[in-house]
């Protein structure tokens, strides 16, 4: 019978855990697949698709959001089937999911960040800038998050694509904001915020700037924040420019124009100031009298190659930056996963292509697979998860060729249907979600906005109940 696996009468069976971007194109390899039939169950703990793109993506980028268009097609395709509200791990565990499926795939993503490690780290009004994000896209469960936005200086540690998002929401008027999808929560927080001055603070230079220049160019467009650098700060150093003249990556080099183009721009005297501060880390936040952040201790560096690699160091010169607020966005993690290894040091799964491998042996473990940030680490955008997925699917399918699966005792759709929706009768379907979608899609028209998110599981149930 396992020579069959992947026929009209034994089709192959698979489990995704995760439906983000990740999740989603492996879905869509093993679906387009004509020689092979296959079944697929996505589960995921939230009640909405779309994981990283519905919660992760600025609000003012609608255009990368587009891309769920192509998972809808996923979503109502015959074959497929979502599971939403289900926490694997919990509501049903990795050892039934193996009762029940050839195949699992875990793609869910890096879904912690890594701390600075710094005295002060925890004191309030010090947060991680991935709480902000989940809190003003409505994630349910950063819903009722409080951001101090009474505070007049923040500083944004950070510059990846991340901490220039959140730079972004802080420097733009609510009118910008009020076109968007952002959270309804979030922009009344943001029409009463009293955030003036923005500081975006890397620990290396310009040339080492992990954000795209699409991203760092807006910033220098905003309609009610001027922007500012440091023309020292930005004047590479005799090691950058070497590797930078040695460099045949022009998109690296237009990267570098850009900002440095940004010391010579006059400011306006708009209601806001966003600076970008290269070679300083932070080494100490300061409280104030009433126990929250009052400023940050940053050490200035220096940029040394050592191993072929561009590092930092600090010079011994420090400096005391006055700031109300404080957003760290230096590293995400993965979290590991019951039943499955896991290298702490990484915060990633190990696999070869995308098969998790036993570490005492390196072999792959049958039927279990990752694909995305879980797979790779915190890398990349969105696209880059299409070709990871890709990888991750292939290994999949030549695996079921060659037998090397699961043996499911109950491989009969109806009965993990069954076993689910008696754990959690609350779950959500794609079309439970088509529904939802519609709902706050029309809710926003309302308003006059792209969508008007639903953001706690209450309103999500309340919304399926109206019907």
């Amino acid at each position: 019978m396992a020579s069959e696996l992947g026929t009209t009468s034994h089709p192959l069976r698979v489990a995704i855990v995760g439906s983000g971007p990740a999740g989603f194109y492996v879905a869509e390899h093993l679906l387009k697949q004509t020689d092979v039939q296959v079944r697929i169950d996505m589960f995921d703990r939230l009640p909405t698709p779309f994981g990283l793109v519905r919660f992760g993506v600025a609000p003012d980028h609608p255009k990368i959001k587009s891309v769920t268009r192509v998972f809808d097609k996923i979503g109502r395709n015959a074959a497929f089937r979502f599971y939403g509200n289900v926490d694997v791990g919990k509501d049903v565990t990795l050892a039934e999911l193996g009762e029940h499926y050839h195949q699992v795939c875990f793609a869910t993503g890096a879904q912690t960040d890594r701390q600075m490690g710094i005295p002060g780290e925890d004191l309030p009004r010090s947060h991680a800038a991935t709480e902000f994000v989940a809190w003003y896209n409505g994630h349910p469960d950063y819903r009722d998050y409080e951001f101090d936005l009474t505070a007049e200086r923040v500083a944004v540690v950070g510059v990846g694509n991340v901490a220039v998002d959140v730079a972004r929401i802080l420097a733009k008027t609510a009118e910008e904001l009020a076109s968007t999808d952002i959270a309804d929560h979030a922009l009344q927080a943001l029409r009463r915020s009293k955030v003036r001055e923005v500081t975006m603070l890397g620990r290396r230079g310009p040339a080492q700037a992990a954000f795209t220049n699409v991203e760092v160019r807006e910033l220098g467009e905003l309609e009610g924040a001027d922007i500012r650098v440091l023309p020292e700060e930005v004047s590479l150093d005799p090691v950058s420019q070497a590797e930078l003249d040695a460099s045949d990556d022009d998109t690296l080099k237009k990267k570098v124009a850009i900002i440095q183009e940004f010391a010579h721009q006059q400011r306006a005297g708009k209601s806001r100031l966003l600076t970008l501060r290269f070679l300083v880390s932070p080494v100490e936040l300061i409280a104030g009298a009433d126990g929250g952040v009052r400023a940050m201790r940053l050490a200035k560096n220096e940029i040394y190659a050592e191993g072929g690699k561009l590092q930092s160091r600090p010079t011994g010169e420090v400096e005391e930056l006055p700031v109300d607020l404080v957003f760290r966005s230096v590293g995400y993690r993965g979290v590991p996963i019951a039943g499955l290894p896991f290298q702490e040091r990484s915060g990633v799964v190990p696999n070869e292509l995308g098969r998790v491998t036993d570490p005492a042996t390196a072999r792959p473990l049958p039927g279990m697979y990752v694909s995305g940030w879980i797979k790779r680490g915190p890398s990349g955008v969105i696209g880059t998860n299409k070709k990871d997925g890709t990888e991750t699917a292939t290994a999949m399918l030549e695996d079921a060729a060659a037998s090397a699966a699961l043996k499911p005792t109950r491989p009969d759709p109806a009965a993990i249907d069954a076993l689910v929706r008696s754990r959690r009768p609350d779950l959500v379907t794609y079309p439970d979600w088509t529904r939802l979608d519609a709902v706050e899609v029309a809710r926003g028209e309302r308003a006059g906005r792209p969508r008007y998110k639903l953001t706690t599981r209450a309103e999500v149930k309340e919304a399926l109940a109206e019907g």
